[in-house]
């Protein structure tokens, strides 16, 4: 699409806020095609978290700024000494190109990194353009509560759910709207993307947007697994299918399984597995725990599976399970559950005080506040 309109924005000085994902359907990087149909407009390349190349694993480990090897353009980081642009890396830009693959689900950094250059860009008359991309968890399901504004933080910028069943180019409008940001937004949409659809309907190649996002499975399983990085199970980071892959040195597979409620595991199967992550938690220690396997993609409500999972968790190995401890992506005072769950409620469940149907039956109430709040920012029926 971008290559069809491409000449509208001949002259103008542009930069552009991607990584390794921002690549087309025929296999060709944002930053190439610009070369190729707008040579010499491109000024600064700005990454996010994990780096221009996807080349850092995990939260808080820092990607300094470079040079691209080929183009001699400066690459910004953004996830580095400080996480917002500066005036001087948009200086002599006219335009602020977007190209930024998102998950669908609240916590995933890009959007907030995308708020911070819009935010900039709002003070400095810098035009953003977002190249719209699918939400590969599709438009229609939502789930899990809708985040606290005292929570708000890196991990979440909005009072939406979860899963929040927007593309990044929605999100935009959105965040332009909730704050009354001064700012020229275009984004340019898909076309032939239907709300209903999952990535795998698109018939589009998937380009790992992070490095422990690598199959659109994961991002199923991402909205509920997430929550497991604010706790001493291992999310999988250190295996070959993180947020697939879950477990601890303490569990027991099989007295979790007979305990875990069918009701939560819609389109779901669950392997008895063991693995030794080769980083991050439990490194090099056995685990035991679960392999996730997607059954019914349409099915899938991880969010509600991974909380009924970690109640039982708690109750069966009270002195084992641990909260992590602070920082968590730059908070260094809040406990992470709360930080990633939005919402101090999440933690009073686990710990048995509160019980989840009486949660759920706030959620729904909400979630029919928060789709109508949205209606006029969606791009796509």
């Amino acid at each position: 699409m971008f290559k069809e309109q491409a000449l509208r924005y001949k002259g103008a000085s542009m930069g552009i806020l991607c990584n390794q994902a921002s690549m087309s359907k025929c296999y060709e990087h944002a930053v190439d095609i610009i070369q190729k149909v707008l040579p010499g407009s491109l000024k600064a390349i700005f990454s996010p978290q994990h780096g221009f190349s996807g080349e850092d694993q995990d939260n808080m480990i820092e990607t300094p700024h470079s040079i691209h090897p080929f183009y001699k353009v400066p690459i910004y980081s953004l996830y580095f000494q400080q996480r917002e642009p500066s005036p001087e890396m948009f200086d002599g830009l006219d335009i602020l190109v977007t190209d930024l693959q998102d998950v669908g689900t609240r916590v995933y950094t890009f959007s907030t990194t995308l708020l911070s250059c819009m935010r900039l860009a709002s003070k400095l008359g810098v035009k953003v353009l977002i190249l719209d991309r699918p939400n590969p968890l599709a438009g229609l399901h939502i789930e899990g509560n809708i985040l606290t504004p005292s929570l708000f933080s890196f991990v979440g910028n909005l009072p939406i759910p979860m899963r929040h069943g927007l593309t990044l180019g929605e999100l935009a409008s959105l965040q332009r709207s909730y704050y009354h940001l001064d700012l020229e937004l275009e984004v340019i949409p898909m076309q032939g993307w239907e709300r209903w659809m999952l990535y795998h309907h698109t018939g589009l190649p998937w380009f790992m947007p992070s490095p422990n996002m690598p199959w659109t499975t994961t991002t199923l399983l991402y909205p509920g697994c997430v929550l497991l990085e604010a706790t001493n199970i291992s999310e999988g980071r250190g295996t070959t299918r993180p947020f697939e892959i879950i477990g601890a040195p303490y569990m027991d597979p099989y007295l979790i399984k007979r305990r875990l409620d069918i009701r939560y595991q819609h389109g779901l199967v669950l392997q008895e597995y063991a693995f030794k992550p080769t980083f991050n938690k439990w490194q090099g220690r056995l685990c035991k725990g679960f392999m996730l396997h997607v059954k019914d993609p349409q099915k899938i409500r991880s969010y509600e599976f991974i909380l009924h999972l970690l109640r039982i968790l708690k109750e069966e190995y009270p002195e084992e399970f641990q909260w992590k401890l602070p920082p968590y992506e730059y908070e260094y005072e809040r406990l992470p559950i709360d930080i990633v769950a939005g919402d101090t409620k999440i933690r009073q469940y686990v710990e048995g005080s509160i019980e989840l149907e009486g949660m759920t039956v706030q959620w729904e109430k909400e979630h029919k506040t928060y789709l109508d709040w949205i209606k006029p920012y969606l791009l796509y029926r």
